[in-house]
């Protein structure tokens, strides 16, 4: 598993490493293929600019700590911190690539195509079986408990990590802090497709 230094890095670095590394939640994983990253300063696309909860988690919890909210009224995300490098932020696990446990994801997402059960944020929370409880689970280092982390998958895919903007934001609409397996079926948003508010789509 994945130990708290792998987070104590620039959270872009770590955005980017995640891609290929394995998700593993309570008896189901999957491997991580699109990740986002969100600086705690000078991005006025993260929380920390407008929640003080969430300044108050960058500050208090550890590396690796799980951050766990409600979009819109409708699912949760799950993200991870990332502390103690050139640039604190938090990771938004975007899509995996379903391992173990695929029977479970499809009973809980009521879909049977393994690409349709982790393919966005909310989808794989709902398939993984995540929920605000989760809120602050530690996914390395001391306090991290059984069934539950991050891992190098002892058969890694072949995959070439693309840089693109991030999905769903009206704020920093053009850093390019979303990391993705290029060509996985398993991704939220094909490399390049993204929308911008306001924007005409390419």
């Amino acid at each position: 598993m994945l130990g708290r230094d792998f987070f104590q890095r620039d959270v872009l670095t770590v955005a980017r490493e995640l891609v290929g590394v394995e998700l593993v939640w309570h008896g189901c994983s999957g491997i991580i293929v699109e990740t986002e990253a969100y600086g705690a300063e000078y991005d006025e696309a993260c929380h920390t600019a407008t929640r003080p909860s969430a300044r108050q988690f960058v500050l208090n919890e550890p590396p690796g700590a799980a951050y766990v909210y409600f979009n819109y009224g409708m699912y949760w995300l799950f993200n991870l911190l990332v502390k103690g490098g050139r640039r604190d932020g938090l990771i938004l696990i975007r899509a995996l690539e379903p391992v173990s446990g695929i029977k479970e994801m499809q009973r809980r997402r009521g879909r049977e195509k393994v690409t349709e059960l982790c393919s966005g944020p909310g989808k794989l929370a709902v398939a993984m079986g995540i929920t605000g409880s989760d809120h602050r689970t530690p996914m390395a280092g001391r306090g991290r408990p059984t069934g539950v982390g991050l891992r190098i998958p002892k058969t890694g895919l072949a995959h070439e990590v693309a840089e693109d903007i991030r999905v769903g934001i009206s704020k920093a609409v053009n850093h390019p802090w979303r990391y993705l397996a290029r060509g996985n079926p398993n991704v939220s948003v094909p490399h390049g497709k993204v929308k911008v508010p306001g924007l005409e789509s390419k």
